[in-house]
């Protein structure tokens, strides 16, 4: 199962590296308070709104190296590797003693496809903190995607050696094993982090893959599947490959619940919707077949397989022309593939086109007593010499009609020491977790158990009076500000109540609404003091004490955070 034997993500998440602030002295902001702000949004994943703060920063200090290394970790969050690059390059290049940046640059050049430049910033980083459990488990992550397999064995068992308990570790290096074919060694390494964790997700991926690799112990391999799913319900990649393995135990009626519900997670899958496809064909179900080959063609318009597929199902249904046109795209990438012109030889055949039908037949017999190299990186990788491998017709027809599996499958994520940061890893199982803080908000986020915000009388009366500039709502799911243009609205709306509160007699409401702003925003102090302020002019203001107590708890979440 190809799928199985690679059970990590290319994308790598990344937690905070905490760093105090170190500015002395201000500019036109206060750089030490805006740049407080900053790591606030950070902690809270606020990452457009942290990267707003730090440009401030960068823009009254750029010589300060700490500004760009926290950007460098807004970017990285959203994706941005070159910018994430940049900004840590630009951060060495100021201060070249802070390890963290190194790694930021680490993670982002492996993540675009630099592995041995990654490996280089671990090695760098590994001289100030030689011993660090995430930048050595980087680096041997970084190392097996270089093609450094002997160095990152060693890498592995330097890691275990001085951290024998950590569970990651034993599943990154019994990945490693398998990659090498050493099956024994893997399972070992999986038994032991099991040991350690048994919640740990990628021990359960990789022991399903050494079952099928040991004789294609299917039910086996389905077992820890279910294991997997049970800890990571939410992830489609999961109950792809579990419907492959049902698939494999003649369990169709399972295996269609499991795609049925991997769309349902994700409805960009194109494995899912390729093998529920594949599926249906094979049960006659040709036009919920066709519909999802379509599906699969609107997301990936070259994928020649689902293509493929199609041609055969739109001939069965007797639509020969939309057939042709399908198999004429397939030909023209694959031109030597036989089957494809048999397939087409048969559509014209039905259409009455006979000679097109000879021409297609002649090719295909002709094809058939020859090798296909392959062009699709889908078969074994290229020979020592650079040519590409051969296949047999009949393995490249097997090839177009087989079910695909998830890669990526799990992960065991590149990561940073941290001490209670709010983050990405995802390293730990509460199965039980209580709810949030209620808050007020100018924006909320619907889920499935409640579509609505909730009720308090008391907003609903300061929302009545319009004398606030946008709507309050209560929740306990304040969503992230990801729009840049509703973080500048907030910004604008601080500067108008600033000119207000210059040009007319201060009331409470007034300091009440640019405190939320300044809430919104992540500015705990300026929004703490501007609730005192609102109430010093009305001692009774509910509200005020209620949401000054909600930012003074933020205000020391992120403190001991950062």
């Amino acid at each position: 199962m190809v799928g199985l034997r690679h059970i990590f993500f290319k994308h790598i998440s990344v937690l905070l590296f905490a760093l105090g602030a170190c500015f002395q002295t201000s500019a036109q902001i206060n750089a030490d308070q805006v740049m407080r702000v900053g790591q606030n949004s950070l902690y809270l994943e606020d990452y457009i709104l942290a990267i707003q703060y730090f440009n401030q920063v960068i823009a009254a200090k750029p010589q300060l190296a700490q500004p760009y290394f926290y950007r460098s970790i807004a970017k990285i969050s959203l994706e941005d590797y070159r910018g994430a690059e940049a900004d840590a390059s630009k951060s060495i290049e100021l201060n070249p003693f802070i390890t963290g940046a190194y790694e930021v640059r680490g993670v982002a050049r492996h993540n675009m496809g630099r592995a041995s430049e990654a490996v280089a910033d671990y090695d760098k980083a590994l001289e100030q903190l030689p011993e660090s459990k995430g930048i050595l488990l980087n680096k041997a992550l970084a190392l097996e995607d270089a093609g450094n397999l002997d160095s990152a064995e060693d890498t592995y068992s330097t890691l275990l050696r001085i951290y024998p308990r950590y569970d990651n570790g034993y599943v990154g290096r019994a990945r490693l094993y398998l990659q090498k074919g050493d099956t024994t060694a893997a399972l070992a390494d999986v038994e032991k982090a099991l040991q350690i964790n048994k919640n740990n997700v990628n021990a359960y991926v990789i022991r399903a893959d050494v079952a099928i690799n040991r004789g294609n112990q299917f039910d086996r391999a389905l077992a820890d599947m279910d294991e997997a799913i049970k800890l990571q319900p939410q992830y489609a990649g999961f109950f792809v490959n579990r419907a492959f393995l049902r698939y494999k135990l003649d369990d169709y009626f399972g295996a269609m619940a499991d795609f049925d519900y991997a769309i349902q997670l994700d409805q960009l899958s194109v494995p899912a919707l390729f093998n529920r496809g594949m599926l249906r064909a094979e049960v006659h179900d040709n036009n919920k077949a066709i519909a999802d080959f379509s599906a699969v063609l609107k997301l990936e318009p070259d994928n020649f397989k689902a293509l493929y597929n199609r041609a055969l199902l739109y001939s069965e249904i007797g639509d020969y022309k939309s057939a042709v046109a399908d198999l004429d795209r397939v030909i023209g990438e694959y031109p030597n593939f036989a089957g494809a012109y048999f397939a087409r030889c048969e559509a014209y055949r039905l259409m009455g086109q006979t000679k097109m039908a000879e021409r297609d037949y002649s090719r295909s017999m002709a094809l058939s007593k020859n090798p296909v190299a392959d062009t699709t990186g889908e078969a074994a990788s290229a020979t020592a010499d650079g040519k590409q491998p051969q296949e047999t017709q009949q393995q490249v027809s097997n090839r177009f009609s087989s079910l695909l599996t998830i890669a990526d499958n799990a992960s065991v994520k590149e990561e940073y020491q941290t001490q209670g940061i709010k983050g990405k890893v995802q390293d730990r199982n509460a199965l039980i977790e209580i709810e949030p803080m209620f808050t007020l908000s100018y924006y909320v986020v619907t889920n499935e158990i409640k579509e609505s915000p909730y009720y308090i009388k008391e907003v609903d009366d300061i929302n009545a009076t319009r004398l606030l500039r946008f709507g309050l709502m209560v929740t306990n799911h304040p969503p992230q500000l990801t729009d840049e243009e509703n973080i500048d609205r907030h910004f604008s709306s601080v500067q108008y109540y600033d000119s207000y509160l210059n040009t007319h007699k201060p009331r409470a409401i007034d300091y009440f609404g640019r405190a939320m702003d300044y809430y919104t925003l992540h500015n705990y102090t300026a929004a703490i003091a501007d609730f005192d302020k609102a109430l010093e002019l009305t001692p009774d203001f509910a509200m005020a004490f209620f949401m000054r107590a909600v930012a003074r708890y933020e205000q020391a979440s992120a403190s001991q955070a950062v």
